[in-house]
């Protein structure tokens, strides 16, 4: 087979400019691999990246995350089950969903034994984001106490079970209800004065960590739930991008204040987050969020799905379901 399915899209915009194509398969060159695709999840960036938010460059297949099998590669490789979340995917280059996908071998992760491809496939964006705040940036320590703002989300969702991993206290913030199904203290900053219930749930001590998944509105008042020696680490800014809050509280307890891009890490940074996250799904200590399949054929509708902000699962392309 010298063609394949993919998604393209060559001008930028809403998901109704997105189309299932038959385009040339790619041809690996020595050190890369040929990734046949089994899964691939569409993440919100993936309809920021159609709409021309991140100005890829055009035509192009979208898709940062995969899962899979190695059709050509090394001996080392050749024939492993594999996941990945690929460096420029989407933007500088062709992304996963597509019926094959060609990666440099120093991408590669593989892929945990006791998890299905839907399920490997849904957990590189929100996973890598979370360890990458959490862990590297904020580098997170065994009874730390930390609050996740847009926990509800699915990099808050992965956040609060990396934080239990690393053995750490959980304080979780949104503006939806409370879940049900955690038994972490929650805050409704819809209607809860932040700093006001963080300091009533740590002794006015304040949290040791912020990983900020909303920012705006919400930046200020998580930085005043810091305690001494805070690390408020930033991964988006919701509804505004300038805010404020009193630097010299800041300086005066020592805190830290750091952003996170995952889009400026490389594939083998990427790969090696992976590897880390790999004992915590094998172990069960993390899970994978629910997935929702659709054939490529119905990638518009997935996309739709995602645009409309559809969370009640992980939207999941099966490439080899033309």
């Amino acid at each position: 087979m010298t063609t394949m399915r993919a998604v393209r899209f060559s001008t930028y915009g809403p998901p109704s400019v997105l189309s299932v194509m038959e385009i040339a398969k790619p041809v690996p060159q020595p050190g890369e691999a040929l990734v046949e695709v089994a899964a691939s999840a569409i993440n919100p960036s993936d309809v920021k990246f159609v709409s021309g938010v991140f100005a890829p460059t055009l035509p192009r297949t979208p898709g940062r995350d995969y899962a899979g099998s190695v059709a050509a590669g090394s001996a080392r490789w050749a024939g492993k089950s594999v996941w990945g979340n690929g460096a420029g995917f989407g933007i500088t280059r062709d992304g996963s969903h597509a019926q094959f996908v060609v990666v440099p071998e120093a991408w590669l992760s593989e892929m945990p034994d006791n998890l299905s491809v839907e399920q490997a496939a849904a957990v590189g964006v929100p996973f890598v984001t979370a360890w990458s705040a959490l862990v590297v940036a904020g580098e997170i320590r065994p009874g730390d106490t930390v609050l996740i703002t847009g926990a509800s989300g699915a990099v808050g969702r992965a956040a609060v079970q990396i934080a239990h991993w690393k053995n750490a206290r959980v304080i979780r913030a949104g503006r939806d209800e409370e879940p049900q199904s955690s038994t972490d203290p929650f805050i409704n900053t819809k209607t809860m004065n932040l700093p006001a219930m963080v300091a009533a749930l740590t002794g006015n001590k304040g949290v040791s960590l912020v990983l900020d998944a909303v920012s705006g509105p919400v930046f200020e008042p998580a930085m005043k739930s810091m305690g001494l020696d805070g690390r408020h680490v930033v991964i988006t800014s919701v509804g505004t991008r300038r805010v404020e809050f009193d630097l010299v509280d800041f300086y005066h307890n020592r805190q830290r204040l750091i952003g996170v891009d995952t889009a400026k890490l490389t594939g083998a940074e990427i790969a090696a987050i992976l590897d880390a996250l790999r004992p915590g799904f094998e172990s069960g200590a993390l899970k994978p969020s629910p997935v929702k399949s659709w054939p490529l054929k119905d990638a518009v509708k997935a996309y739709e799905a995602v645009a409309a902000g559809d969370a009640s699962a992980k939207h999941v392309l099966k490439p080899k379901e033309i």
